[in-house]
């Protein structure tokens, strides 16, 4: 077998692991172009540039530049320096299970919190309307703030306990 063949068969093989291993990620609620970005900065030896990232994937710099932010935010990637060169380089962050698993429980922490907030809100709203189905209302408020504080008690002492 030739190189330029070996080389297409390598190309197939590394496309299918980012197709699989992105899907994953997906849940993690990353869109589908972070998460591509982050199995082919993770895949890739060396930090990646922009371009490079572009090339990659087929995709504009502007989705490329915005895609490497949002992982940022999330602690998945950072940018690296490397004496000669001009542009900015990123790479993947390692330890997978733990930066991703400390992502998405405090996400879902900071979200149950938010939603928390909410229906205490709409209930303080309620209590100066008066209204016929209010206690059935209130009923129902109060089961959903029950189901989100248990919720946030779960994320908590997976937080607390480090099994992260």
């Amino acid at each position: 077998m030739s190189h330029e063949a070996d080389q297409m068969k390598l190309e197939k093989v590394n496309n299918k692991i980012i197709s699989e291993f992105s899907k994953t990620l997906e849940m993690f609620s990353l869109n589908k172009t972070e998460a591509q970005l982050f199995v082919t900065l993770y895949l890739h030896e060396t930090p990646m540039t922009l371009d490079q990232m572009k090339e990659s994937l087929g995709k504009s710099k502007t989705a490329m530049s915005y895609a490497v932010r949002r992982l940022q935010e999330f602690n998945l990637v950072e940018r690296v320096w490397q004496k000669g060169v001009r542009k900015d380089l990123y790479e993947a962050r390692e330890d997978l299970y733990k930066k991703f698993m400390k992502t998405y429980v405090n996400r879902w922490l900071e979200s149950l919190n938010l939603q928390i907030n909410n229906l205490a809100d709409i209930q303080d709203d309620l209590d100066n309307h008066p209204n016929e189905h209010k206690q059935l209302i209130e009923h129902k408020i109060h089961e959903a703030i029950s189901f989100h504080r248990s919720l946030e008690e779960v994320f908590s002492k997976i937080k607390k306990n480090d099994f992260l």
